[in-house]
């Protein structure tokens, strides 16, 4: 049999890289002679990087030192793609979650976090000379509007007396004007930004309500923020810079979706871009089955998460599918089997507390159902 393993990462536990490993090793352990694809997938969040350095030949990690989202030095990296005829200096990817991500904070800090790294990242990425960029933006620890990254890619926010203003969300309300005389251009084949997020920038789905208290904002911060956000809206607009504030995706990783729109990028669906990227579709070919899966399934999955697109193309291409899941908050349809590493562990902390083990326990279950046991 040929088994293409596509999961997204369980986040907290293991690694999409992980997860294909584990669920790979325990399918071998009942059934060693059937070829195994490993394409670990992601939606834009943790892990884009390594989906596209295994999948993508030639793929190479860039080192970078960027400004973390608190202000301390981060050892990151983007990835550079190999060179197309339509794309000849290759593409840049940067994963937001690398650089200005919320495990990076020493402490919660809503008010204050920020996006420069991101931007610091997406700036040398420019300066290597990529002809495009594909911007992850998924676990972001700030609020910030993007004010981050657009200072980091040459934009000056400043207040009522020309003076710069300090970053991150709490300081948006001082912002009087940006200036975008040095704000870098895109390159010539443009921006994609990679989100299953598809909330706008304001309102009660948007960027402070929905997400501030995950990264710390308690009820008066997420009020706080929400104000912050619609004064930094309004003076995009008033400098003839702004994206649409109600835009699906502008809300997507604190309003960094709505300043990288208002820079001039596109906003995708991630999990559908890095599919196509890493050439899914090819892989599913020949497939005898489709192995997907995420730390919690449930009713947002079907929104656009990387589980969703797997079973999406799995399904095009007429092969079967499975799911693996940390914890099934949703009934799987469409699935030929479906495990829980919660009830094969028989408690949500057994699972968490060794992933791969369990994981391993998936895929060896799955090779006795699906694969109707050794050979």
């Amino acid at each position: 049999m040929r088994i293409v393993i596509a999961p997204d990462s369980f986040k907290g536990s293991a690694s999409a890289v992980r997860v294909c490993e584990a669920l790979a090793a325990g399918w071998r352990e009942v059934r060693p002679d059937d070829e195994l694809v490993e394409l670990p997938m992601a939606d834009g969040g943790e892990g884009t990087l390594d989906a596209f350095l295994l999948a993508v030949p030639g793929a190479n990690r860039m080192p970078v030192r960027v400004t973390g989202p608190d202000g301390r030095v981060v050892q990151a990296s983007w990835v550079l793609l190999p060179p197309t005829p339509e794309l000849p200096g290759g593409t840049g990817v940067v994963e937001l979650a690398e650089t200005s991500g919320l495990p990076l904070m020493a402490r919660l800090d809503a008010m204050n976090a920020h996006t420069l790294g991101f931007g610091q990242a997406i700036a040398a990425a420019i300066d290597h000379g990529v002809s495009r960029l594909l911007l992850g933006i998924g676990g972001s620890a700030s609020t910030d509007g993007g004010g981050g990254v657009l200072v980091a890619l040459g934009a000056r926010l400043l207040d009522a007396e020309g003076l710069s203003v300090l970053l991150g969300g709490g300081s948006l309300p001082e912002v009087a004007t940006i200036d975008v005389s040095r704000l870098r251009s895109l390159p010539e084949g443009g921006a994609l930004v990679l989100s299953d997020v598809t909330n706008p920038l304001l309102g009660a789905s948007g960027a402070a309500d929905v997400f501030g208290e995950q990264k710390g904002a308690d009820a008066a911060q997420r009020a706080d923020l929400e104000a912050a956000l619609a004064s930094w809206s309004r003076v995009l607009s008033a400098a003839g810079v702004a994206a649409d504030p109600a835009a699906p995706g502008a809300g997507a990783a604190g309003g960094t979706g709505f300043g990288l729109m208002a820079w001039g990028a596109r906003l995708v669906s991630g999990a559908s871009a890095i599919a196509d990227a890493i050439g899914l579709d090819a892989a599913l070919a020949d497939a005898d089955l489709v192995i997907t899966g995420e730390g919690r399934f449930d009713a947002q999955t079907d929104g656009g998460k990387a589980p969703a697109i797997v079973a999406e193309h799995a399904r095009a291409a007429h092969a079967p599918i499975a799911l693996v899941a940390g914890s099934l908050a949703a009934e799987p349809h469409g699935f030929v089997s479906a495990f829980a590493l919660t009830d094969l562990a028989g408690s949500a902390g057994a699972a968490l507390a060794d992933a791969p083990r369990w994981l391993r326990a998936a895929g060896e279950a799955l090779a006795v159902r699906e694969g109707h046991g050794p050979e």
